[in-house]
């Protein structure tokens, strides 16, 4: 990381809020596949911010040359394509800029930046929204927005060290639920996150699948093309023993030898490289094979849990079938315990004029 200097001058209308060190890539705009080195060694990138125009922009210098300027936009998205290697499109420059970090840790800090500079620009986009509507005059700032301010490597340096807004959570209370709803909800948030890991998965293995069809047929023709270049160095090989029997061309045979010699040195060269890149591929279709293990493995996890949600949910309907006779039983005892209170009012009734009819005797008696 490097240190954010602040310049007093009042005439700078941008200042580099966030900094970090990459080396920095360009989508090749011929084939749209391959990435195009714009700095042979790790560059500063910054996050700048211009208040006059209420803007965010990523600039990074290699000397005098601006290799990135690219302006963010709500509709803008950084993807992580590795672990220190991430990406983003910008329509406005017709490109798309990469950048390899020395760390996941680095990658990671430049990723929650741009999400928290792109939700930035969504609101100022918003509040000036606003703004118009609520003045109905036309906006100063021009429809392109590309005019930049001027910058000099020197301040391009940034720093990590930036404020961090404070977010604060609401939680709303919950009721909750009854011990023999607990397993059941417990099972279902333990499927679906297996089915999201497994999604996930699903399309890891998709993207593999293809990079590793791709690197076999490319194989096959670096492959078919090692074998060219062994034999054109057989044949030059050949050349150079025919020319030195002939000794009537002795210079020009020593000259024509030394540029086939240099040929074959080159053709070696290619065949190491070449080497290296199918070790590489080799390396790459091990990958997608331990990519494909993890795969089964939690497939059959997520068929154990949907196994033992089937069980929870013959259990849960098993408690409540028994809640519901228990019920019944309940009511059952409600009814008979009313029918033996009104048998007792009668008898107790009875009872009453009983004892009335006895004292009546008693007083006549």
């Amino acid at each position: 990381m490097v240190a954010i200097n602040k310049s007093s001058n009042n005439k700078c209308w941008e200042q580099p809020i966030f900094s970090t060190r990459a080396h920095v890539f360009q989508i090749d705009p011929n084939t749209k596949k391959n990435w195009v080195p714009t700095s042979k060694h790790a560059v500063t990138v910054s996050y700048f911010y211009d208040s006059t125009r209420n803007v965010y922009r990523i600039i990074s210098l290699d000397g005098s040359k601006a290799i990135i300027n690219s302006t963010i936009t709500p509709n803008m998205t950084f993807t992580k394509t590795s672990q220190k290697f991430g990406q983003w499109a910008d329509s406005r420059a017709n490109t798309v800029y990469g950048l390899g970090f020395s760390s996941e840790h680095h990658l990671s800090k430049f990723a929650e930046k741009f999400q928290e500079f792109k939700e930035a620009a969504r609101l100022a986009k918003e509040k000036s929204q606003e703004k118009m509507e609520l003045t109905s005059t036309p906006s100063q700032e021009s429809a392109g927005g590309d005019l930049q301010s001027p910058l000099t490597p020197e301040s391009i340096n940034g720093t990590d060290d930036e404020r961090t807004p404070d977010v604060t959570q609401n939680s709303e209370s919950r009721a909750e639920p009854t011990q023999n709803a607990l397993p059941f909800s417990y099972s279902s948030a333990i499927s679906k996150h297996w089915e999201a890991e497994l999604a996930t998965l699903k399309g890891n293995n998709a993207k593999l699948t293809a990079a590793l069809l791709e690197s076999t047929a490319n194989v096959k023709q670096w492959k078919q093309q090692l074998a060219a270049y062994q034999e054109e160095a057989e044949r030059l090989h050949k050349r150079v023993t025919e020319l030195e029997c002939v000794s009537s061309q002795a210079n020009a045979v020593h000259t024509h030898k030394t540029e086939l010699n240099q040929t074959i040195q080159e053709l070696e060269e290619t065949l190491k490289v070449k080497e290296e890149e199918i070790e590489r591929l080799k390396q790459e279709i091990d990958n997608a094979r331990e990519l494909q293990e993890q795969r089964d493995s939690l497939t059959q996890k997520l068929q154990e849990v949907e196994v033992r949600n089937k069980d929870l949910e013959g259990q849960l309907s098993d408690l409540e079938q028994r809640l519901e006779k228990s019920q019944n039983e309940q009511e059952a005892f409600r009814n008979n315990l009313k029918t033996l209170l009104e048998i007792l009012d009668g008898k107790i009734f009875e009872l009453t004029e009983l004892r009335d009819n006895l004292a009546k005797l008693l007083e006549c008696s």
